[in-house]
């Protein structure tokens, strides 16, 4: 059994509204290996997203204990958070994100900026997520010249090329075609499989959550 690299203890997050606090997660707990696959499902409002982000830190718990990569990432200062997410969290959303000035180079690059490698190091790491999305022949594309299969790729390509420890995946085919939606998840699988990320994906898809290992449902804030 692999060690755990995501481990969430206690887990609940509320939102206020003036004095009216409103429950979106309630007392999570569970474990996800590392190497793992895993699919979150659940009607909206179930707090899917919500608890993508106090995995990635980018949202922090209400009370509870979440640890990834032995981190805790609830006593992290903000400081420390963005500098953690940078180096162990890949990113991708339901509409790409992409800055449509850049090319997918230029997009995929975006995220290495920040980082102390040299101009060739950067390309030779942009080059090698591109081609293992399958777009190195469309480096010098914009995202206007690409369908949405594509841009999607790009943006697992930008996700992956700091090599993070956990890649989260947001409705990642929530705005593709059939085709398409099923070549991303096979991606995803791909890269699990091949290269040995932790992945999970937030999907209301129940064809996309095949291509998962394990599949946990959320229904009104709490895992079933």
């Amino acid at each position: 059994m692999a060690e755990a690299l995501v481990k969430i203890r206690n887990v609940s997050k509320s939102y206020y509204r003036d004095s009216q606090e409103i429950p979106v997660l309630r007392n999570i707990n569970f474990d996800i290996p590392q190497g793992e696959f895993l699919a979150l499902m659940g009607p909206s409002g179930s707090g899917k997203t919500t608890l993508l982000n106090l995995i990635s830190g980018i949202d922090r718990p209400s009370s509870g204990d979440l640890a990834v990569a032995g981190e805790n990432v609830a006593q992290l200062t903000d400081g420390q958070l963005a500098k953690w997410r940078s180096e162990h969290i890949g990113l991708v959303f339901q509409f790409y994100n992409l800055l449509p000035v850049l090319t997918a180079f230029e997009n995929v690059e975006l995220p290495l900026m920040l980082t102390k490698l040299s101009k060739a190091e950067r390309r030779k790491h942009v080059e090698t997520a591109l081609s293992i999305v399958g777009l190195a022949d469309r480096v010098k594309h914009y995202p206007r010249q690409l369908s949405g299969g594509q841009e999607q790729r790009v943006a697992i390509a930008r996700a992956i090329v700091s090599d993070p420890t956990l890649l989260l995946a947001d409705e990642p085919t929530g705005d593709l075609d059939k085709q398409s939606a099923e070549d991303i998840m096979t991606l995803l699988s791909r890269l699990n499989k091949e290269f040995g990320k932790t992945i999970i994906v937030v999907t209301h898809d129940p064809r996309a959550a095949e291509k998962a290992h394990l599949i946990r449902h959320l229904n009104k804030g709490e895992l079933t």
